[in-house]
């Protein structure tokens, strides 16, 4: 009778269903266990690195010569910022850096290669650094090393040590590849600079040569234009000379125009003092002419004289 005011079915029945009740309440407990430590994995991560993985440092190469790539660590020691850390949330980067010659945070370099500093005093806990909580120094090491005419090893360190208690604090990398990238956007720009210099230099080539082609084509043109005008000069000359030659003028008071060349021939018409007739067959003593008109006749050389 009591049984069944616990349950409507048989004792094994009700056994079954209160089992499965437990077991459906413990897996969802299970279940909200898994959630909450799965949701807890960044922080635990985040708030228990391991030590050893902090102070790895960053070495690349960089696809350029080791002149360029001076120029743009150079350019980035000098900038006044540390990229890849920042002081509070509000910032993008640690300002009112310096470079210098030199630090003491880090040993010293006797390895081959030139070495640049860039340090920041007054840091107040700086991101990136190994339980850094306190106020000190960070300072960044560059290290350039030629590989070969056309490429360059750079290496950069990061580290930060408290003022106080004088604790060194590695960094986790973040310093390090931010501040290796700006180096390699300096290098890019200077690689498109000569490239737009070289690109500007080869289109000014262009038009030196274009413009000289332009002023030989100019030369030759006026060159050829003079000789063909020295040359209807010359033929202008030569033509006036063959005239002279060729033509003569009728003498006062006047000569007569024969058919042959006697002083008996037939008089074929009388000639005025300044008629021009051209000298087409010579005699001792005549010459065979023709007229303005186109007449044929002989005239006595003594009647005759050149042009003036």
């Amino acid at each position: 009778m009591m049984e069944s005011l616990f349950c409507p079915h048989s004792p094994q029945e009700g056994r079954g269903h209160l089992t499965t009740g437990i077991f459906r309440r413990r897996l969802d407990l299970l279940l909200v266990a898994l959630f909450v430590l799965y949701s807890a994995l960044p922080l635990l991560a985040d708030g228990h690195k391991r030590k050893q993985d902090f102070g790895l440092g960053f070495s690349s190469v960089i696809r350029a010569p080791e002149s360029e790539v001076l120029e743009a660590v150079d350019a980035v020691v000098n900038n006044g910022i540390i990229q890849g850390s920042k002081e509070f949330n509000k910032d993008r980067y640690i300002d009112h850096s310096t470079s210098a010659s030199s630090s003491k945070l880090f040993p010293e370099w006797k390895e081959p290669g030139k070495v640049f500093y860039k340090v920041r005093t007054q840091v107040v806990d700086p991101r990136g650094f190994y339980e850094s909580t306190d106020a000190g120094t960070l300072a960044v090491r560059y290290v350039v090393q030629s590989k070969d005419a056309t490429s360059t090893m750079v290496r950069v360190d990061a580290v930060f040590v408290e003022d106080f208690r004088h604790t060194v604090h590695p960094s986790d990398g973040s310093v390090e590849n931010a501040e290796f990238k700006d180096v390699q956007d300096h290098v890019d720009a200077l690689e498109e600079q000569k490239r737009a210099a070289a690109e500007g230099e080869k289109h000014r080539q262009e038009e030196v040569a274009r413009k000289a082609l332009e002023q030989k084509a100019e030369r030759e043109e006026l060159e050829a234009l003079s000789s063909a005008q020295n040359s209807a000069q010359s033929l202008e000359d030569r033509v006036k000379q063959l005239r002279r030659k060729a033509e003569r003028l009728i003498k006062a008071p006047g000569a007569e125009l024969r058919s042959a060349p006697f002083h008996s021939a037939t008089a074929l018409k009388s000639l005025e003092p300044g008629i021009e007739v051209v000298v087409l067959v010579k005699s001792p003593y005549w010459f065979g002419v023709e007229t303005e008109d186109g007449q044929h006749g002989w005239i006595r050389q003594d009647q005759l004289e050149p042009l003036p």
